[in-house]
């Protein structure tokens, strides 16, 4: 080896010196030595090959990596980046596919973190080379789903913080679905409410046209999961209604969990329920009061039915207005004393105005129009 390293080195022609290094690194890829790969590696990063030749070769060596034994090709990938770690603005390209290759073995052995800890060695903000925002928000989006593999939201989070910033002006919406609803939304559930996953859920399912059928189902699984086990409130019965009505999620093995959440106690759906409060919502502007009785006949559904949900509205600060169960009768407020008091305080100002320009006038001082 040492003989054939000198045979090369003393070569004057650089394509000639090239060519006989890479019969060198045949050679020794053919055989899976170890022990042979590092002496090449010591070599070519000596002061005896130039840079311009040293790159050319790691390039080589980087993309012939896969040839080696899985665990040859980890052994010699951390050799290589530790070897250059001094000099690695040298070899950042090299460094790049290296560690691609290195995280894709630890990906298949669903060594998460790890892939992911290689991937983050990557210096997505080098000034030496020129690196598009598409390849910063692909770099940050499978990070980020590699820790999240190992439930590692914390670290994960960085990444998607990162993503944030790349992916309003990205315009590939493979990428962007990838980005929403994997990463921030399916991975997110340990880091966001469930409501606001959810709904996030449900708006990618509506708005992204470019999607397969697998991650569709994907995304509705993980929407209705979400719903199901975020807090009660309007949020959660919006969303779950929007999710029942929707004639894909019937074919979702989860689907049945959605329909038992969706009919309430009172054995409304969240579609019904929804409906009932928006007419309640509607009634309110109409009337200033209404009987239990008439609400019920107006709403469709029985009087006390009404009235717990007119409660239920006004409690949530969903609809102002009180309620009188002695005269079984509702009170509506509107807003009407709140614009009239507006309105005077508007009057009233303009009038100041008008007197300060008044004022102006008498004194002879010139007024801007």
């Amino acid at each position: 080896m040492e003989t054939a390293f000198a045979s090369a080195s003393a070569i004057n022609d650089q394509r000639q010196k090239i060519e006989q290094y890479k019969l060198i690194l045949s050679t020794v890829i053919a055989s899976n030595d170890v022990t042979q790969a590092k002496k090449f590696i010591d070599h070519i990063l000596s002061d005896d090959v130039p840079l311009v030749v040293s790159r050319q070769l790691l390039q080589t060596f980087a993309q012939e990596l896969g040839r080696l034994e899985p665990e040859s090709q980890k052994e010699i990938g951390h050799y290589i980046l530790n070897q250059i770690q001094p000099r690695v603005v040298s070899f950042e390209e090299q460094v790049l596919i290296i560690r691609e290759k290195l995280a894709d073995l630890y990906e298949a052995e669903q060594q998460w973190s790890k892939a992911a800890q290689i991937l983050s060695g990557i210096d997505l903000d080098s000034a030496m080379r020129v690196i598009d925002d598409a390849f910063r928000l692909s770099k940050c989006v499978k990070i980020a789903s590699l820790y999240l593999e190992d439930d590692d939201a914390i670290n994960a989070e960085a990444f998607i913080n990162k993503a944030s910033f790349l992916v309003s002006n990205s315009q590939n919406e493979v990428l962007n679905w990838t980005y929403k609803v994997i990463i921030l939304l399916w991975g997110c559930v340990e880091v966001l409410k469930f409501s606001i996953c959810a709904e996030h859920f449900v708006f990618c399912i509506l708005t992204v046209r470019v999607i397969n059928e697998e991650a569709l189902e994907q995304a509705l699984s993980a929407a209705v999961t979400c719903t199901i086990l975020a807090a009660a409130g309007p949020q959660r019965s919006r969303v779950l209604a929007t999710l029942y009505k929707d004639e894909r999620c019937s074919k979702l093995k989860i689907y049945p969990i959605l329909q038992k959440k969706a009919l309430l106690p009172d054995n409304f759906t969240v579609l019904d329920r929804a409906m009932i409060e928006h007419n309640l919502s509607s009634a309110s502007k109409l009337y200033t009061n209404i009987s239990f009785d008439e609400l019920g006949t107006l709403l469709g559904i029985a009087p006390h039915k009404a009235e717990k949900i007119a409660s239920r509205m006004i409690y949530e600060d969903r609809m102002r207005g009180s309620i009188d169960q002695v005269e079984a009768v509702i009170h509506f407020e509107d807003d009407t004393e709140e614009l009239q008091q507006w309105d005077q305080q508007i009057v009233g100002l303009c009038q100041a105005l008008n007197d300060v320009l008044d004022s102006m006038a008498k004194k002879g001082l010139s007024i801007p129009v």
